[in-house]
Formats: structure tokens, sequence, C-alpha cells
């Protein structure tokens, strides 16, 4: 099987916080060291390939001195998680000024469990701060990926499990000093979940910018990956804002672990149980959010589960319009080419598409063996 299709069944009216509001996470974004828009690229060869009308990617394949987006929640919630043990926003226009500011909390370290970039974010935000940071990754994680981690100066663990093992153990370390950010949520912890959700929301105030620059429409479909679904849920707050049912909105995931699917199709939260072994590492999770998982039920309209071989092959169609993605950030153009090839959806030459590259080539060597192109490691 190369991929599974579903109509939301449960599509509907959004909870009444799932939409954009608050502060500007973007403002502080663009405070941090490096902090510059990242590409929307015009994929015209692609969307002649799909038999659509424009085929839009931002490309997340590098965004504030990581191989990925994780950077704008992990950075963002850790923030606004450390304000709040403060008391009240200090005045800062450096990273410095911010790290002197928060010395009177005394010595932290931010925990994070993850698949790979979440972590590795978490740990440079704590690195740019003065803090400790400790990760904890699932069995099985790509040697480069938990090296990655550890380069940032972070203690890496390997939980002798799956990534909701991972995050399980990375809830019992919480303490007064181990401060946890998580991108998923479970019973009595949702406030920093919701942070990096607000957080993602940068990437489509850009998009927006972008396309009004080039004169173009809004997208008819957006394409996301989903994991626990966080960036799900974003891309659905955000793109849902003006409370209009356009664009479509199309959900991917592995079919190894496809819990949005599943959850969907029950009308219910599901577990997938592991072992989760697909090569989108970022995507291996077997239970949704609980915070993240009304807005996405609400406001999805398709969910898409696509096999390896079909993430590796988008990955290839990537790389054809310059687009260097991981197999991660392959996941979205794969179950858009899934849904338009099972003509389910109304996708077709009058449709302008968005889809989301998470991430660049975080395991190089992976990258080069399914492309055959040479990278460095990032």
């Amino acid at each position: 099987m190369t991929s599974e299709i579903l109509r939301n069944p449960g599509r509907g009216p959004l909870p009444a916080d799932a939409r954009d509001g608050g502060p500007s996470p973007q403002d502080f974004h663009r405070r941090l060291p490096g902090y510059a828009p990242t590409p929307l690229v015009d994929a015209a060869p692609l969307a002649a390939d799909l038999g659509v009308g424009r085929l839009w990617v931002k490309d997340e394949s590098w965004r504030l001195g990581l191989p990925a987006f994780k950077m704008l929640g992990a950075s963002w919630a850790s923030y606004r998680l450390l304000v709040s043990r403060l008391g009240a926003e200090p005045s800062w226009a450096t990273l410095d000024e911010l790290a002197a500011a928060l010395v009177p909390l005394g010595p932290l370290t931010l925990v994070a469990a993850t698949d790979g970039n979440h972590g590795r974010a978490v740990a440079r935000t704590a690195r740019l701060l003065g803090l400790g940071a400790h990760v904890l990754v699932p069995a099985g994680t790509a040697d480069a990926r938990i090296e990655a981690i550890a380069s940032e100066g972070a203690r890496v663990d390997v939980v002798d499990g799956t990534y909701d093992d991972a995050i399980a153990a990375s809830a019992a370390l919480a303490s007064d000093d181990h401060l946890v950010v998580s991108d998923t949520s479970w019973p009595g912890y949702a406030e920093v979940p919701r942070w990096v959700i607000d957080g993602y929301a940068t990437i489509f105030a850009e998009v927006d910018e972008q396309l009004a620059a080039t004169g173009a429409p809004p997208p008819d479909v957006v394409v996301a990956q989903m994991g626990v679904g966080a960036l799900a849920a974003a891309t659905v707050g955000h793109v849902r804002s003006t409370g209009g049912d356009r664009p479509t909105i199309v959900v991917v995931e592995p079919l190894s672990a496809a819990c949005g699917l599943r959850s969907a199709e029950a009308g219910h939260p599901v577990e997938v149980p592991g072992p989760h072994r697909s090569i989108m590492a970022g995507l291996n999770c077997g239970m949704v959010s609980e915070l993240a998982w009304p807005t996405v039920a609400a406001g999805t309209d398709w969910f898409v589960a696509v096999s390896d071989a079909a993430a590796e092959q988008a990955m290839r169609d990537l790389a054809t319009v310059g687009v260097t993605a991981g197999e991660t950030g392959g996941a979205g153009l794969a179950g858009l080419r899934q849904l338009v090839a099972s003509g389910e959806a109304d996708i077709g030459p009058d449709s302008s598409v968005l889809v989301l590259n998470t991430e660049g080539p975080t395991d190089p060597g992976a990258y080069e063996r399914i492309t055959g192109i040479a990278v460095e490691g990032c």
C-alpha cells in the first residue's frame, strides 16, 4: 500500500481557542540572531507534473541556524515559559541581555522528548540562553540526529521504547529546575504545547507577506505534515482565522504512524501502537496531542497516510526545483501527489497549492542514498 486517504468525517466549526491571537511570535523571532523569512518557492515544473495550477513550497530546510522549522515553536515556548517564571517580560534587545535577565531564576535545564528536530531546537535555545538541556529520544533514532542534538551541548538519553515512551520519560523529569518544553500535551500539561503551536504561526505570517509581494492570491489548498499535531493545529488556526471554509487543508502522516487518520476515522483520539519505524522520523508518533487534536479534527479536510517510498520520491522531486528536503520534509508533497492521483479531492488545473518542506537533510547519509546528492551535515 502506498497511501491511505480519508475525507474527514468530523470537519466542523473550530474550537474557540484555535484561531490566531495573543502576542506576536514573529516579533520575538525577528529579534533572534540569523532571523530571515524562509524561501517561498514557485515550483512550476512540479505543478505541471501534478496537474495543478500553481505549487508553492515554503522551504523550512534552514531556519534560525537549524535544518528544520522547529526552532520557531521551541524558542517561543521556552521564552514564554521563562517569562512566566520571571513574572513579567524583561526589556531586552539581544540574547545576552535576555540571558542576563534570566539569571535570577537560577540554574535551569530545559527538558524535551524528540524524534530529532524539536529536541535539537530546545537544546539550541537552552545554549543561546546559557541554560542546560536534557533531551530524550526513542530507540532507533538515527545516530546523525543524536549527534546533532549533543552538538548543542545537551545531554541525550535513548529511551528503550517509542517516541510516546520518551514523552512519558521527559514528563517524569519535571521539577522546579527542570522545565519540560514539549510540543505535545497530556492531562495537566497544555500551556507550553499551546505556545509551541503559536510559535509556528510565523511560517504562515511570512507566507502571507510573500504571496502579497508577488501579487498572488492565497492558496486554495494547504498541505501540512502531522506528528502529534502541533504544526497541523497551527496551520488550521492560521489559515482558517477569518472563519471561512477555504482553503482545503490536507494533513499527511506515515502509514505506520497515522494516529491522526485513525483518530478522525474513530471520532476520538486513537493510539497507533509502535514500534514506529518510518523514515519520516519527525512524524513517528502514535498518539495525537490532547491540546492540538480538537483543532486538527475540526479544521482538516483530508487525512493522507503515505509510505516511505512515496516520501523518498517526493524528496527526489523537490530536489529538481532546488529544494533540499529530508524525509519528513518530503511527506507533504508525497501526500499531495497521492491525493491528486486518487481523484477524490477537487484539486486540479485551477488550484493553487501550498506545501511545507519542514526539514532539510537531517540525516545526510540517508539523503544521499535516497536522492543521489551528497550534502554536508547540518
